[in-house]
């Protein structure tokens, strides 16, 4: 069974399965959800806990073999497996197996980074579903990103208008390690209630992460003021120009392909997924269609193109300003002086 993070706990209460697996690149969802496996062994009886680490060349029989060793201290155990890299099928096919015939004397969580739709769709891992409760963890969109912030301050006795969320949000993008610590610095400063803004202005650290690909959903949405910051950001973490002009140019190129479909009949859903655009990303496309034309979208690759020969030095210009121009191409806003 697949729950989000937000719906582990009640799953739990039904009781621990043989196998949890938790996947995803959010460091602090998967840090605690694990947390919530690890106390629900611990109340079902688990006394010991055991750490294995599945790298290269991590074999079926090593498994089994931890699986089966018996403990000396405790009656139930709880064996974490933390796969690095892609499981391979050899693994999987394991795991699967051994799942379907553990006893109440051991359970397993196993935590990785995200898999992906490959493996799910795989026929060892479709065959773990009856023994497993799978827990997919996503990154908190831009868009829920003030919500879940306000959640976690109401869960410590405090409220925050909607100016002070979006000014955490602004300042804590891409590191929800950060926003927690933020939020747990302002329920130690200041008591329960609603928080002032100045108080919270002058307590929140600017500790946002950008990626290009924060820049390119911000551009495609039309956030000026966060395609600004995103760039900015990139910039002073002395970013690598070409990989962020990779994902403004492939968000460019992507516009230009969805105009092509819409204009020989496609229906937006399969353009989108034709293109592989899925989750978050397509309200951000779907946000740039309704402010572009065909001539706009080609144009914004024609920027891309401009910045491709800046970055490389076959032009004079400064990289920068260039990738300023393509992100503001995409937002549709006027260049930056």
């Amino acid at each position: 069974m697949m729950v989000r993070p937000e719906g582990l706990e009640r799953a739990l209460r039904k009781g621990l399965p043989a196998l949890t697996w938790i996947h995803g690149n959010e460091p602090l969802l998967a840090i605690e959800a694990a947390d919530q496996v690890r106390a629900a062994a611990r109340s079902s009886g688990c006394e010991e806990r055991v750490v294995v680490h599945v790298e290269r060349g991590f074999t079926g029989a090593d498994l089994a073999g931890h699986a089966g060793s018996m403990s000396l201290f405790a009656s139930r155990r709880l064996i974490e497996l933390r796969v690095s890299g892609s499981p391979s099928r050899e693994f999987g096919e394991a795991l699967a197996a051994l799942a379907g015939g553990l006893d109440d004397s051991v359970r397993i969580l196993a935590t990785s980074a995200l898999l992906d739709r490959r493996t799910m769709n795989g026929a060892w891992f479709k065959a773990l579903d009856p023994h497993m409760l799978h827990v997919a963890i996503y990154p908190i969109d831009r868009s829920r990103l003030a919500g879940w912030i306000g959640e976690r301050l109401a869960a410590q006795g405090q409220r925050a208008g909607r100016e002070s969320l979006d000014l955490i949000a602004d300042r804590v993008e891409g590191n929800l390690l950060a926003a927690h610590q933020e939020i747990r610095k302002l329920g130690l400063l200041f008591p329960e209630g609603q928080l002032a803004a100045d108080a919270v202005r002058d307590a929140v650290f600017n500790v946002a992460r950008y990626d290009p690909y924060t820049l390119l959903e911000a551009a495609l949405g039309g956030d000026v003021g966060r395609a600004r910051r995103s760039l900015d950001g990139l910039r002073a973490e002395s970013a690598a120009e070409p990989l962020v002009l990779h994902a403004l140019a492939d968000g460019a190129r992507t516009l230009v392909r969805l105009f092509e479909d819409r204009s020989r009949g496609i229906a937006p859903d399969e353009s989108l997924s034709n293109s592989r655009v899925f989750g978050s990303r397509k309200a951000a496309y779907r946000s740039a269609m309704s402010r572009h034309d065909a001539r706009s979208a080609r144009q914004a690759l024609q920027a891309a193109a401009r910045a491709d020969t800046i970055i490389k030095g076959a032009a004079r210009g400064d990289p920068w300003q260039a990738l300023g121009e393509v992100a503001l191409s995409l937002a549709r806003a006027p260049l930056l002086g």
